[in-house]
């Protein structure tokens, strides 16, 4: 966790590779996915952890069983269940049998979507109460001898298992985000390989969502709602693409100009216009029931973005992969350029306005799959807050220097502050703090001024920097950072100026010189 100007807030450890999303469920708690099968490729994952802020891992799914596989993203739910990507494996005559081409897809497998919600019933435990699976609503006008044959045109609430743009791929759709909107009860997924998005019901039952009927809908598992590529249900031709190999689907949050929007990071992959990449926002056509009318024969809308931003030179901004985008209360939009690690914030009118470059681990294996940006809370209690920071320069080795920064309580009124000084950062120096804790702190009682002394190394010429943390002993994610540099000159300390006896005898050596008694 950083903050505006890149200074690390905090972190979480993990034994674990990202199995790609991090998801912040406030706190200072996450839901990470992780890699079981270390490295792991391609949005590959295996379960899900809720890490609290100590790092205490206090859940530890698996799902990595039986051809199932989860991937890429997750979504926490307001229950307190989870929603997981998956993948199910089918074989390939499972596949053929469903009408796919047998000269469309390479392997032995083919691997499909399926979306479970897990409710969390132990540490390491979870029950699936809920699930929906691409494999349901499929249709095909390859094999006529099958039940799923049918005129594709006719059916858009159907997946087309003929149809994407890895056809010899077995990761057929290639699904890489989930988003939830409450308001609707409604899931909202990326579909890369269709270069499309997809809105399917969630107010359904497990097994309404394996049918055509049924949940608020009574469309059961077929999808509501899709946009991004006609062609995929024989609606359009080429010239009327809009997505290319998009990620990072989201319903623009309520309290954000917007609200309820669709925000999408279009990659620009194998875009006909060129290789560059486009933050798109829709305006989905819901209704106030949560449908989404579409006259037969026709594609979804709407006809055309409602806002994109783009770089100038287009090709200046280019992500093959990952990346994201978060429409902010401010009305500013910050975007991930996920491949380059590259992490921008723009205006309505497309002003970069902020901009920070990820150095994590390394520059050039600096990727990041997306970014989620926590506004400030509103308090409603105490807020710890600090004042000023430590500098010191041309300090003598070993010398004890001082210095002071101030707490305050900038929370409610009279509520009561009870913080300390963590200073386990500053590994150099012998450190003192007057005082070291205080108890009781309020608003009304102004800045408190904390006196410091340290002892500074002693190495000469050189630089010392560190990090100095005060926290709310009640509320660990309320804390301050105070900044801290020391450098110290090549002087000893006492060359110059050391005791009087010293220097009258270097005095009386270079009179002798100067009287010449040395010969």
């Amino acid at each position: 966790m950083i903050d505006a100007s890149g200074t690390i807030q905090h972190t979480w450890s993990s034994t674990y590779f990202p199995g790609e999303a991090i998801r912040w469920v406030g706190d200072g708690t996450l839901l990470r996915t992780i890699k079981t099968d270390t490295p792991g490729y391609g949005g590959a994952g295996g379960g899900v952890q809720k890490i609290l802020y100590d790092g205490t891992v206090v859940w530890d799914f698996r799902y990595n069983t039986n051809g199932n596989l989860s991937h890429h993203d997750i979504q926490a739910l307001p229950n307190g269940n989870v929603l997981m990507l998956t993948w199910e494996t089918k074989t390939r005559a499972e596949a053929i049998a469903a009408g796919r081409s047998p000269n469309s897809f390479l392997g032995d497998t083919f691997t499909s979507e399926h979306i479970i919600e897990v409710k969390p019933t132990g540490s390491s435990s979870g029950e699936i109460v809920w699930e929906w699976k691409a494999w349901d609503h499929l249709i095909q006008d390859f094999n006529s001898s099958q039940q799923n044959y049918g005129i594709i045109g006719e059916h858009p609430e159907l997946i087309d298992i003929n149809f994407g743009i890895y056809s010899s791929l077995s990761d057929w759709l290639h699904v890489n985000s989930i988003d939830y909107n409450e308001k609707f009860d409604q899931i909202l997924i990326s579909v890369h390989n269709f270069n499309e998005i997809w809105v399917i019901d969630h107010s359904t039952t497990t097994q309404e969502a394996a049918g055509h009927t049924g949940g608020s809908s009574d469309k059961g598992g077929d999808l509501l709602y899709r946009w991004g590529n006609p062609q995929a249900y024989h609606a359009g031709t080429p010239d009327d693409q809009q997505f290319f190999g998009q990620h990072d689907a989201t319903w623009i949050e309520p309290g954000c100009p917007g609200e309820g929007n669709i925000l999408v990071f279009n990659n620009g992959w194998l875009r006909p216009a060129g290789r560059y990449s486009s933050v798109d926002e829709i305006i989905p056509p819901v209704n106030e029931s949560g449908g989404y009318p579409l006259d037969p024969g026709q594609p979804y809308g709407p006809e055309e973005l409602l806002w994109s931003y783009t770089s100038n030179p287009l090709i200046s901004f280019y992500a093959s992969g990952i990346s994201g985008a978060q429409r902010l209360q401010s009305g500013t939009t910050l975007i991930c350029d996920g491949v380059a690690g590259r992490f921008f914030e723009v205006t309505p009118g497309k002003e970069t306005i902020w901009e920070y470059v990820n150095p994590y681990p390394i520059p050039g294996l600096n990727d990041v799959f997306k970014i989620v940006y926590l506004p400030p809370q509103e308090p409603t209690g105490p807020d710890l807050d600090c004042l000023g920071s430590l500098s010191w320069k041309d300090v003598k080795p070993g010398q004890t220097i001082n210095g002071s920064f101030q707490v305050q309580n900038i929370g409610v009124s009279n509520s009561l502050l009870n913080w300390t000084i963590d200073s386990s950062n500053l590994t150099w120096g012998t450190w003192s703090f007057t005082p070291e804790f205080g108890e009781g702190l309020t608003p009304e009682d102004g800045p408190m001024t904390i006196h410091v002394s340290v002892v500074a190394p002693k190495k000469k010429g050189t630089s010392f920097e560190g990090l100095l943390r005060v926290e709310n002993t009640d509320n660990p994610e309320d804390f301050a950072v105070i900044p801290v540099s020391l450098k110290t000159s090549l002087t000893a300390p006492y060359e110059g100026r050391g005791p009087l006896i010293h220097r009258l005898f270097l005095s009386f050596v270079h009179w002798l010189f100067e009287e010449h008694y040395f010969f």
